[in-house]
């Protein structure tokens, strides 16, 4: 099986390099990298924010996580569509009718340039911690239960995967993204669906009297209406909001491809599609998670445990899809080299725009050999970042790495949130150099509230978090804030 399952790996590697030539064929140059030319089909960048946003943990942790949280995730879920219409309806217009490349280069218009570097690096954390844990979720999975029994150590094969997708993001950067998000999506979904059908077909049944017997066993439950629980339904739809709001609207990775729209009307209409698709795929990957756990408990098989004794979530896809037959553990390997794709390449793209843009001013230097060069290393030093995070992750991987995902969220979005919600909705000026402070003092204290407020009250913060930090860094700006109205550049 490892055989096949390597021939399988290199085939799909080859695949994708096929498709970066073709789109990258003459796309050499800074506006290609950046912006794509400003000439991407939105039905393509739709479907391909798909395969961006589901990545490996949702391949992973959303079916896994099904065995502990039933389908509780699903409120998060429609929350998000509330969050995309925001976006299409405040963020992409302001963002157009700015001609932005970075969308930090708004923070610097509105409130000084302290402000811009200071939402970008939040931003460069933020991704290269969350995109860099999907990364090693993919290179963890594949080290179990295929390399490992090689004898080939982990670091290799994160190196191997960082190499690749640094080669062919190289030369396109954006452009390039854009056709293989949509080349990921496909088999991400292809995976996902092929193993449902394996496992109705090696159970018997059809896919309603599957999720008639999960919702018996209490696997389906969606709503939680317990306020005090972390995973309470209307603390999930309003979480989901805002975690898209801000993981996706004020996220330069994200906005970098919708920004390769022809124009705005083209960028909302790829939203606002995005947002009905990405219901859908979830509901196939919580599908999934019931099909595992059915297939565990009809078949005897055992679910993967961890020292204590508890079953480990993000284990219980490849465990299955390995035991099954070599069918599903090659559809599920593709998967994951899918998903492990598609979580880096745009990262890596927006990392070093972002770099280039609000720290290194390529705004204001003439375009020519010397920034062209310029952006490679910064390419070539984001992806060594990358590889540092996901070898010092591996000791620290504990619980559903969603919930980590998640967790990290809450603490570094919050001042990007608020941020931009001070800069959008008051005309109040700031002290520029004092942005920063408070930038690093509301995840401090929104950490200490959800340390310590089960303690001091019995109440568990949820994703929720992220607007008690958003919450927290507007007023701390309305305190450093000026009694002068500002002009609102968007106007």
């Amino acid at each position: 099986m490892e055989t096949v399952v390597l021939v399988c790996f290199v085939a799909y590697t080859v695949l994708l390099f096929v498709v970066m030539w073709l789109s990258s064929r003459k796309a050499s140059g800074n506006d290609a990298f950046f912006r794509g030319q400003r000439k991407s089909p939105w039905p393509v960048v739709a479907y391909g924010m798909i395969g961006a946003s589901l990545s490996g943990v949702t391949f992973l942790s959303v079916p896994g996580g099904v065995y502990y949280g039933q389908f509780t995730y699903l409120p998060l879920v429609f929350g998000y569509v509330l969050g995309y219409a925001v976006i299409a309806l405040v963020l992409l217009p302001l963002y157009y009718k700015l001609n932005l490349t970075s969308i930090y280069s708004y923070l610097d218009q509105r409130f000084g340039l302290a402000s811009e570097r200071t939402g970008a690096l939040f931003f460069i954390i933020s991704r290269l911690m969350g995109s860099a844990l999907r990364m090693y979720l993919v290179v963890f999975v594949l080290y179990e239960f295929v390399f490992r029994a090689w004898g080939i150590p982990f670091w290799t094969i994160a190196v191997v995967f960082i190499c690749i997708i640094l080669l062919y993001t190289f030369r396109g950067g954006v452009k390039t993204v854009v056709w293989t998000d949509m080349l990921q999506t496909t088999f991400l979904l292809l995976a996902a669906i092929a193993t449902v059908v394996a496992i109705l077909n090696e159970l018997d049944i059809t896919l309603p009297q599957l999720l008639q017997r999960s919702a018996d066993a209490g696997y389906t439950r969606v709503f939680e209406t317990d306020p005090t629980a972390g995973k309470y339904y209307w603390k999930q739809i309003l979480s989901g909001m805002f975690i898209t709001i801000t993981m996706t609207g004020l996220d330069q990775d994200m906005m970098q491809k919708n920004l390769t729209c022809k124009n705005l009307r083209d960028a909302q209409k790829n939203v606002m599609t995005s947002s009905g698709l990405f219901i859908i795929v979830n509901i196939i990957f919580l599908c999934l998670g019931a099909a595992l756990i059915a297939y565990a408990q009809s078949t005897g098989f055992e679910l993967p445990l961890d020292a204590t004794g508890k079953v480990m979530g993000d284990k219980i896809f490849p465990s299955v899809a390995f035991h099954l037959n070599t069918f599903t553990a090659v559809v599920f390997i593709i998967g994951m080299v899918a998903a492990g794709y598609s979580s880096a390449d745009g990262t890596l793209t927006a990392l070093t725009t972002t770099f280039c843009y609000d720290f290194l001013g390529f705004d204001r230097r003439e375009d020519g050999r010397g920034t062209i060069r310029l952006r490679r290393w910064v390419h070539v030093g984001f992806a060594l970042l990358y590889l540092v995070v996901i070898l010092a992750f591996r000791p620290f991987h504990t619980q559903s790495l969603i919930d980590t995902l998640f967790d990290i969220a809450g603490f570094t979005y919050g001042p990007l949130l608020g941020l931009y919600t001070f800069g959008l909705f008051t005309r109040h000026r700031v002290r520029d150099r004092w942005v920063p402070v408070v930038a690093v003092v509301a995840p401090v204290l929104s950490f200490v509230l959800k340390k310590y407020m089960p303690e001091w009250t019995g109440y568990n913060f949820g994703f929720e978090i992220l607007l008690i930090n958003g919450l927290l860094t507007f007023l701390g700006l309305l305190a450093i804030s000026g009694k002068r109205p500002v002009k609102d550049v968007s106007e």
